[in-house]
């Protein structure tokens, strides 16, 4: 198989993948913001809340019909480009990925139309169930998707016959540790993107002075969400991790750039470079001792370095060159973890901040800072991405099946190529579409549904307008 063939087939992956990963995410998250708005509706019989859920829900569902269009490209790619993988894996894929499609997606899309059409045909308890269920639904359908993805990065309950795996164990593919460790983490990244989605977009309107007291409340609760996710983001992401040190030690090595064995303790880099062909670090700002930390929970331990995984990875498994993209890695981990604790600290600060009424809105910075983290979430997850699948090099399926072996035999550059620039353009069209259908919902406003109803209808934009929150 030729190079330039796999290279393009990884780019149109990568591509779709890193797309359809900017929705899932952020539908996961907004249905926790709505369902969050809906539930102090009911519970304090206040109609502000009411208003927030259904502007926001707005917002929710332009991600979730994006998320499922890109979706069902994704899943084109396994017959067309990744037969060979498709084959390997179908045995072990086929349970979690079914009950993914018919009881996650139908659970989430069921409840979904129910919520949406529902308001004036349940009582309020019944009708925050609905999305409530749909927020379930969304975690359960990505849960089932981990389970798949775990299997790529720790294989478990399967056995090789004839070249492929088949599934003997469905219960070591849940109790997979790899499983929760990815399903926490993507969670509550989630949960960063959607409350920080809604922090971000509040303050662009803060920012022109639009629907103030509806905006300024909005943002503090995303912002309140956003900081509680960040923090649970950050510890399972250190979980996440940790458990590299043992299963995937190359990983491990790369993200940190470490090509020859640390000391003990080991100094942690937090800015450096390095020579990938050569095959060591020119350069780098180190933390002394902070790595041992990181890895082990002490002040003491060493790690290995990525010439020294090498070699035992030919040993165990023959000769090839085992290096991952380091750069890559190394500087998405810092992206990632960076991104994480920068949107603590603005969180933080800006709820401090907003303590009163009117403060934040006299600072046009901090609007300015929090509306720039309405894009630091994508960033930190797409990073976490690259970080998962890249780093996995040369496996499809870790230790078992290889990228070069994955590749369907019979698919050509050309068509690879014209495919990866009819993707490109699609891509580009359904985001410049999202963007601008969002835009056009903010700009709308939250009272726009008022309009021209009665006066008890406009009523409802009262309690916001008298400084409400």
């Amino acid at each position: 198989m030729g190079a330039d063939i796999i290279s393009l087939a990884r780019f149109q992956f990568a591509m779709t993948t890193v797309f359809h990963y900017f929705f899932v995410p952020l539908s996961i998250g907004l249905a926790l913001a709505v369902a969050i708005m809906e539930t102090m509706y009911v519970v304090k019989k206040d109609e502000k809340y009411k208003v927030m859920a259904k502007f926001w829900a707005k917002i929710f569902l332009l991600s979730f019909a994006v998320g499922v269009v890109t979706g069902i490209i994704q899943e084109f790619q396994f017959g067309m480009n990744w037969s060979d993988y498709s084959r390997f894996v179908g045995d072990v894929f086929g349970a979690p990925l079914a009950v993914e499609a018919l009881l996650a997606f139908f659970l989430e899309s069921t409840f979904l139309g129910l919520w949406m059409f529902g308001w004036d045909k349940f009582s309020k308890k019944i009708h925050v169930l609905f999305i409530w269920l749909v927020f379930i639904g969304s975690m359960l359908s990505a849960f089932w998707i981990l389970v798949a993805n775990s299997f790529m990065q720790h294989p478990s309950g399967y056995t090789l016959n004839n070249g492929r795996a088949e599934l003997t164990d469905f219960g070591a593919l849940l109790t997979n540790p790899q499983v929760w460790y990815e399903f926490t983490h993507v969670l509550f990244g989630a949960v960063v993107l959607g409350g920080f989605v809604v922090a971000g977009l509040s303050a662009f309107r803060l920012l022109k002075k639009k629907e103030v007291t509806f905006f300024k409340s909005s943002m503090k609760l995303g912002l309140t969400i956003g900081l509680i996710g960040a923090c649970l983001s950050v510890l399972t992401g250190d979980l996440q991790t940790k458990a590299l040190v043992e299963d995937q030690p190359m990983k491990f090595a790369a993200t940190e750039g470490l090509y020859e064995d640390s000391g003990d303790p080991a100094s942690w880099t937090l800015i450096g470079f390095q020579d990938t062909d050569k095959k060591e670090s020119t350069w780098s700002l180190e933390i002394p001792g902070m790595l041992s930390i990181l890895s082990y929970n002490k002040l003491e331990g060493s790690v290995k370095g990525m010439n020294t995984v090498n070699q035992e990875l030919i040993a165990q498994y023959g000769e090839r060159d085992y290096y991952p993209p380091v750069k890559t890695l190394f500087w998405s981990f810092r992206v990632m973890a960076g991104s994480g604790m920068f949107l603590i600290l603005v969180s933080a600060v800006a709820l401090w901040l907003g303590r009163k009424q009117k403060d934040i809105l006299n600072k046009k910075w901090a609007l300015v800072v929090v509306a720039f983290c309405t894009f630091v979430p994508f960033i930190a997850n797409t990073a976490g991405w690259l970080i998962t699948e890249l780093g996995r090099y040369p496996w499809t399926v870790y230790g078992v099946f290889t990228i070069a072996d994955s590749v369907s035999p019979n698919v050509s550059a050309t068509s690879l190529l014209i495919s990866n620039i009819v993707y490109f353009l699609l891509f580009s069209g359904l985001g410049a579409v999202m963007v601008y259908l969002v835009k056009k919902e903010l700009n709308k406003g939250p009272f726009a549904d008022a309009a021209g109803q009665d006066n008890a209808a406009k009523a409802v934009v009262d309690p916001f307008e008298k400084g409400a929150f």
